[in-house]
C-alpha cells in the first residue's frame, strides 16, 4: 500500500482495474485507493505480470502492506502466486525491504518477485524506502468481498463493498441508491452523491390530535475521514504557528477590462480566464520576487523553493482539499485556467494523483465566487503562507478629490511569524497589488 498522501497511515482498496495474469505496464494505473483525502490512482512501478491480487476491493490495510505481487523478467507468474501462498504470508502483512523477494533468496526464479506496493515511493522529493513507512503494519487475514445480495424485493442488489460500507455508516437504504458501474452495481460515488428522499409525515389515527409539530430535530453526525483529517491539521496549525494577518485592498480596474478582451481572443477556444487566473499569475511573479514567502518550515529549518508549486484550495461536499498547480511561473493565463480548471474538476471528482497533493510551496484560498468580502485562512503547514481572496466588486472610492466607482478586491496574507516578519510580509503585499493595479508589468 504506498503513501499517497502526507497524511495518510492506512488506505482501502476500491477498485482494481486489472486482474490476475494481465500485463501490466510501468506507469500504468492499476488500482483506485481511498486515502484519508480522496480516492486516488495507483501506478505500477515496475513492468510485468499481475501475479496475485492480496487485497480484495473494499479491504483496509496499513501503508506499506502488500497488496499485490507483479512478475518481472521471465518469472512464471502461476509460479510466483503459488511460492506466494506457500509462504504463509497475509494480505496486511509488515512489508519487505525494497525489492525483496517474497520467498527465500534460495528458491527458484520467483525469488524476484516484487511487492507492487512494496517499491521506494517519492515524498516531498526524497525517495522513502519501504521500510521508512508503514514498518508497524499490523497483520490480518484476506477478507473477501462481501456477496452481492438482495434488494428486498427479488431483484439482485450489485454493490461494491466500499460503497456498502459508506451506506451503513451514512444510514443510507442501498436499494434506493443507482448504480453506475458495470452491470448496475453501486459503487462509492454513487453512494456519495446520492441524496436520501425527505421521510413522509406519518398521518395520525382517525379521532387522534396529531400532536404538535417538533422543533427542529437534533441530528448527529459523525466525522468522515477527510473531516477528522482535517479537523485535525487545521487544530495543529493554529495550535502551533503563531499566525498574523495583513489585509490590503487592490484595485482590479485594469484587470477586469483586461480579462474582457482576453476572453473575447479566446471565445472560440471556449476558454474563459477569470479574476482568479491574475490573481494566481501575479503571485507566481510575487512570490519569485520574495522568496522568503515561497518557503516551508520544519521546525528546524526554512527552506525556500526555486520553483513556485501554487495549492489552491477546493470546496467538496464533504470537506476540502487542496491540488497543488506546479510550476506556474512557467506558465501564462492560458495554460493557468486550463491545468486549474482540470485540476479542481478531478479533485471534486476524486480523481488526483500523488504528485498534485503534495509539495505546495504557497496557498490561495479563494471565496470571491460566493460574495465574501473580507476573510483570513489558515496556513498549510508545512507552509509559511496562505492567501485569502474576496470578491471583485465596485465600492465608492477616492481618486484625488472625487468619489468614484471601482472594482476593488481585498486580500488577506495570513504568515507564519516563525519565519516571516511582519515588513516582509508587507512588502509581499505591495508587490503582489502593484502587479494587479498594472497587469503589464507581470511581463516585465
Amino acid at each position: 500500500m504506498p503513501q499517497l498522501s502526507d497524511t495518510m497511515s492506512e488506505g482501502t482498496v476500491v477498485k482494481w482495474l486489472k486482474k490476475e495474469g494481465d500485463r501490466v505496464k510501468s506507469g500504468e494505473i492499476i488500482a483506485e485507493i481511498e486515502t484519508d483525502k480522496a480516492t486516488m490512482e495507483m501506478e505500477a512501478f515496475e513492468a510485468g505480470t499481475l501475479a496475485h491480487i492480496a487485497v480484495p476491493e473494499g479491504q483496509k490495510v496499513a501503508v506499506g502492506a502488500t497488496i499485490a505481487l507483479l512478475a518481472t523478467g521471465k518469472e512464471n507468474a502461476a509460479a510466483v502466486k503459488k511460492q506466494y501462498a506457500s509462504s504463509g504470508k497475509v494480505a496486511a502483512s509488515a512489508p519487505a525491504p525494497a525489492k525483496a523477494a517474497v520467498a527465500e533468496a534460495s528458491a527458484p526464479p520467483v525469488a524476484a518477485a516484487t511487492a507492487v506496493a512494496t517499491l521506494p515511493r517519492t515524498i516531498h522529493g526524497e525517495v522513502q524506502a519501504p521500510g521508512d513507512i508503514g514498518q508497524n503494519a499490523t497483520r490480518s487475514a484476506v477478507v473477501a468481498p462481501a456477496p452481492e445480495s438482495g434488494d428486498g424485493n427479488g431483484k439482485r442488489l450489485r454493490i461494491s463493498p466500499l460503497a456498502r460500507r459508506i451506506a451503513a455508516d451514512k444510514g443510507f437504504d442501498v436499494s434506493l441508491i443507482q448504480g453506475s458501474g458495470p452491470l448496475g452495481r453501486i459503487v462509492q460515488r454513487d453512494v456519495l452523491n446520492f441524496a436520501p428522499p425527505a421521510p413522509k409525515p406519518q398521518a395520525a389515527p382517525a379521532g387522534v390530535p396529531a400532536p404538535p409539530s417538533a422543533p427542529g430535530a437534533t441530528t448527529v453526525i459523525p466525522l468522515t475521514k477527510m473531516r477528522s483529517v482535517i479537523a485535525q491539521r487545521l487544530t495543529q496549525s493554529k495550535q502551533s504557528i503563531p499566525h498574523f494577518y495583513e489585509t490590503i485592498d487592490v484595485d482590479v480596474e485594469s484587470v477586469s477590462a483586461l480579462r474582457v478582451k482576453l476572453n473575447q481572443q479566446l471565445e472560440a477556444e471556449k476558454i474563459r480566464l477569470s479574476i482568479g487566473d491574475f490573481v494566481a499569475k501575479a503571485l507566481a511573479v510575487t512570490l519569485q520576487r520574495h522568496p522568503g514567502l515561497n518557503a516551508t518550515f520544519d521546525g528546524t529549518q526554512i527552506i525556500r523553493h526555486g520553483s513556485v508549486n501554487l495549492g489552491m484550495a477546493v470546496a467538496l461536499p464533504e470537506g476540502l482539499i487542496v491540488p497543488v498547480l506546479r510550476g506556474i511561473e512557467r506558465l501564462g493565463l492560458r495554460e493557468i485556467r486550463l491545468r486549474s480548471a482540470d485540476l479542481v474538476e478531478r479533485a471534486r471528482n476524486q480523481r488526483l494523483k500523488q504528485d498534485e497533493m503534495s509539495g505546495a510551496t504557497f496557498s490561495v484560498s479563494n471565496l470571491g465566487t460566493f460574495g465574501v468580502r473580507e476573510f483570513s485562512a489558515i496556513i498549510n503547514p508545512p507552509e509559511v503562507g496562505i492567501l485569502a481572496v474576496a470578491a471583485a466588486e465596485k465600492r465608492a472610492v477616492v481618486r484625488g478629490d472625487a468619489i468614484v466607482a471601482r472594482t476593488m478586491m481585498t486580500v488577506t496574507l495570513s504568515a507564519d511569524h516563525r519565519v516571516v516578519d511582519g515588513a516582509a510580509a508587507a512588502e509581499f503585499l505591495r508587490t503582489l497589488k502593484s502587479l494587479l493595479e498594472e497587469p503589464a508589468l507581470m511581463l516585465v
